[in-house]
This record gives C-alpha cells, structure tokens and sequence, in this order.
C-alpha cells in the first residue's frame, strides 16, 4: 500500500518537475539576450519576406498565364474554323463534280441516257420498295463484347461490313434496281469495308441502325431476298447472335444520288490486239457501273 501511495503521491518524476520549475524561472523558454532576440525577429522577417515575395509573384504572373491561355483559345477556335472551312469547300467540290458527270453521262447516254443514269446512280430515284433496319445485338456495347464474347467477327455482336455486303448483294440479287445505307446510295462500283469498329460506304462512315432502302416490286422483293441465301444468312445472326433486324414493303422510298460516279464501259477489241488471237473480245470493265 505503501507503493501505491508513493506512486499517486508523486506521479511526475522529480527531474522532469525540476527541469519543469527551471524553464519557468527562466522566463518560458523565450530568448534571454538581446542577441538572440534579434536572430528571432530576424528569421521572423525572412520568413514575411519569402511569403510575400511569393505572394507578388503569383500575382504579377497569374494575368501573363490567362492572357496566354486566351491566346491559345483563340487559335483553337480559328484554326477549327479553317478546317470547317476547308471541308465545306471539299464538299462543295465535290458536289460540282458530280453534277458535271451526271450532266456528262445523261448528255452521252442519248437515248438510253434515263437508263444509264438510273443504272449508275446519276439520278435521284423514287418508286416502291422495301426498307430493311439492321442493327447491333442489344446490349453490345463499342469495347467489345456483348452476345459473343470475342472481337473476332464471327464472334461479336455488332453488324459487320461483311454483314451489309451480303444484305446488300442479296438485294441486288432479288431485284433491286437502286440501293441506299442510310441515305448513301450505292453503285455497281461501291465499297463497303470496315475501319476498326465502324463501317465505311466509299469511304464514308456510317453509324447503326443501318437502314437500307432498296427500290423495286415491294412484296416480290422481300419475299425473294428472305428466301435468299442472304436472306437466311441474316436470319441465322439474329437467331444465334441477337442482331436485330426487320424488313417492311413501302409504297414509296426516295434514293438520292451517288455522291460520285465512275463510270466504265466496255469497247470492243480490234482483230489481232491484245492476246493476239485474232478473235474480237470485250474489255474487262462492264457495261454501266
């Protein structure tokens, strides 16, 4: 017990009260000199100097770095005006162009120059037909993924380039005489190809649903096409993959025309030239594209 109450009578060590009473009695710890205290305001003035210098710095600098940032903003905005510019002059080009081949072509055609104009998409064309929607499986997102669990064609559920190629041969195939995706109009010469993900018509990039609008005897070519090879092809990616799909006749589909034309005819071969086999044959290139 007498432990005990030795512990709580003195529970602060006699040296740390000792050292305790002597800082007090030399006035808390503050400098005792007047040399020392002036080391002390000294730092103290070093100290409001560095904050303040910095403080100005800041401050001095702050409008050079906005009046840069706007300057940057600035040359953002005209250069994207340029390059705006620049497309629309390309389009407007190409617009002109092709006016003049189609002004060409109906010009050259003589009497066949509405049928060559039709067969080579240099017209806008308009009559009944079907309308084909095609679009991913649900669910599939643009990382990969979805119904199929790889990025392999056969194996995704996103409509691919080689999808559209066999919807669109397949119509050609039925009967169509005129063919769009989503308002680009299709010639015997157009490619349909793929850049990564998307899906590209001449180069130009379209985005899902694809709509695919085809001139012809409405009911004969749904009918034909759904009994297709094609048409059962595109049938199997709906049931096994979840590509969604469906077809409709229309009284009425309006085509525009293609963007561009290149147009191939064939000419007959003189006696002799060529293989030299004495036999008149015809070019590679077809009839009207």
């Amino acid at each position: 017990m007498s432990l005990l109450t030795n512990v709580i009578d003195h529970a602060l060590d006699d040296g740390y009260a000792e050292a305790s009473a002597r800082r007090a009695a030399e006035g808390g710890g503050l400098p005792r000199t007047m040399r020392a205290k002036l080391g002390l305001a000294a730092g103290l003035v070093l100290a409001a100097a560095v904050v303040t210098l910095g403080a100005a710095e800041a401050q001095i600098s702050a409008p050079v770095v906005a009046k840069e940032r706007e300057e940057l903003i600035d040359r953002i905005h005209d250069e994207t005006a340029a390059v705006d510019g620049l497309e629309k002059s390309i389009e407007d080009l190409r617009r002109e162009v092709g006016e003049r081949q189609r002004a060409a072509l109906q010009e050259l055609g003589g009497d066949r120059s509405r049928l060559v104009a039709l067969l080579s998409g240099a017209t806008e064309v308009s009559g009944p037909g079907v309308k084909l929607v095609v679009d991913d499986a649900k669910g599939t997102d643009q990382g990969g993924g979805g119904p199929r669990e790889s990025s392999g064609f056969s194996d995704t559920g996103r409509v691919r380039d080689r999808d559209m190629q066999r919807i669109v041969n397949g119509l050609w195939q039925s009967g169509a005489e005129a063919v769009a995706i989503n308002g680009q109009r299709l010639t015997a010469l157009s490619a349909i190809r793929a850049a990564g993900d998307a899906i590209l018509v001449d180069n130009r990039p379209l985005v899902p649903p694809y709509t695919v609008l085809a001139v012809g005897d409405g009911k004969r070519l749904s009918t034909r096409f759904q009994d297709s090879a094609d048409g059962r092809y595109l049938h199997a990616l709906s049931e096994n993959f979840g590509i969604r799909n469906s077809i409709s006749t229309q009284e009425r589909v309006s085509l525009p025309a293609a963007p561009s034309l290149i147009v191939r005819t064939a000419q007959p071969r003189t006696s002799g030239a060529g293989t030299g086999d004495g036999r008149g044959a015809a070019d590679t290139g077809k009839g009207t594209s």
